[in-house]
């Protein structure tokens, strides 16, 4: 049994190792994807985007509130707040419509 898988899975080892280099040149090029608003930025961001958003943010909210006693006794209160609450909801509410440069 084992021999049989034997072979296919070095060939896929050795093109999947002959392929990284391909994947780290794709990454240096310029990310220009998502400099300019458009009108399909906008849309996908006002029908998807935000309402994801303010449902991240409300339940961010409700395990921020049961966290509390833990993050309390560690110590991260303001940690936990960041990164449960505010982040969601500077995502949500604080950014211009169709801009997604910072994500």
């Amino acid at each position: 049994m084992y021999k049989m898988l034997k072979i296919p899975v070095i060939i896929f080892l050795i093109s999947g190792l002959m392929l990284i280099p391909f994947g780290s040149s794709a990454l240096a090029q310029d990310q220009s994807l998502f400099k300019e608003n458009s009108a399909e930025q906008m849309f996908v961001d006002f029908l998807f985007l935000r309402p994801l958003g303010i449902a991240v943010t409300a339940v961010g909210t409700v395990m921020f509130i049961a966290s509390l006693p833990f993050s309390a006794s560690g110590g991260n209160v303001k940690e936990a707040f960041s990164e449960m609450m505010a982040k969601p909801a500077k995502f949500t509410f604080a950014r211009p419509l169709g801009d997604l440069s910072g994500y």
